[in-house]
């Protein structure tokens, strides 16, 4: 991914100027939320929430006559990478979540109804699961990789920054999704202690904790499926009111080229 630019930008507005000091507080939110809530999906979705402020307030940034005439044509080309490249992130959140939460539903009309296997929809569930698991650990390996990549253009911090702290929120969102490491199987010692087994789900998230009752079935609770989909749908509906602004920043970026 790009890019964290540490240089003060000097042919963008400064942040003395109303609108990049109104970024440049959104990013601080952003950062302060990150380090403070923990990896929830009402956190998540908040910050991705934030997100949408953040990159309306890049677009008004970039409409103004000032940037528009200072940024070269070199500088366009990187911002316009960058804003691919986290589209491409919505665009497999996009593709994963109405994959899950249409075996969800499934489950759900079974557990309900009482009528229907039940055990081969868990595995096509759990099939999928596995598929989408390793789809987002391949995606958290190469946000790594371009983390690790320094950039020689030290003139655009502020958009720098705001590509940062987005490709961190994606990635807290993908680490959410795939689930819990810690808790995804339990050792011989954990099983034949419950009172572990349970101080362990407790600290699962929602995704992990319907994994782990989808894999035994005997503790399975329709509660905690109904959960599972309410979070999915608001992660849906985050990154899908999130795609818009991001879509209009690129336009302006295009605009500007």
């Amino acid at each position: 991914m790009s890019i964290p630019f540490h240089a003060r930008c000097n042919s963008v507005p400064s942040m003395q100027h109303p609108q990049a000091a109104y970024v440049h507080e959104q990013l601080t939110r952003l950062r302060s939320s990150e380090a403070a809530s923990s990896s929830s999906s009402s956190s998540i979705y908040q910050r991705l929430s934030n997100l949408q402020d953040l990159h309306d307030s890049l677009d008004k940034m970039l409409r103004l006559s000032l940037t528009n005439k200072a940024l070269t044509q070199v500088q366009v080309e990187k911002l316009l990478d960058g804003s691919l490249r986290i589209l491409d992130l919505c665009n497999v959140a996009k593709d994963a979540l109405p994959h899950m939460k249409e075996g969800l539903k499934e489950i759900q009309s079974i557990l309900r109804r009482k009528r229907g296997d039940l055990s081969a929809e868990v595995k096509k569930y759990l099939a999928t699961r596995k598929f989408l698991k390793k789809s987002f650990q391949k995606v958290l390996k190469n946000l790594k990789v371009s983390e690790n990549k320094e950039s020689s253009d030290k003139s655009l911090v502020v958009f720098g920054e705001a590509e940062a702290v987005t490709v961190g929120v994606f990635e807290s969102m993908f680490s959410f999704m795939s689930g819990s490491k810690a808790c995804g199987k339990w050792s011989l010692v954990s099983k034949l202690m419950n009172q572990n087994k349970a101080a362990c789900k407790a600290e699962v998230n929602e995704f992990t904790r319907v994994d782990l009752e989808f894999q035994s079935e005997k503790s399975l609770k329709i509660e905690d499926v109904q959960n599972l989909d309410s979070c999915i749908q608001d992660l849906e509906d985050g990154i899908e009111s999130l795609s818009k602004p991001l879509i209009k920043y690129r336009v302006s970026l295009l605009n500007i080229l």
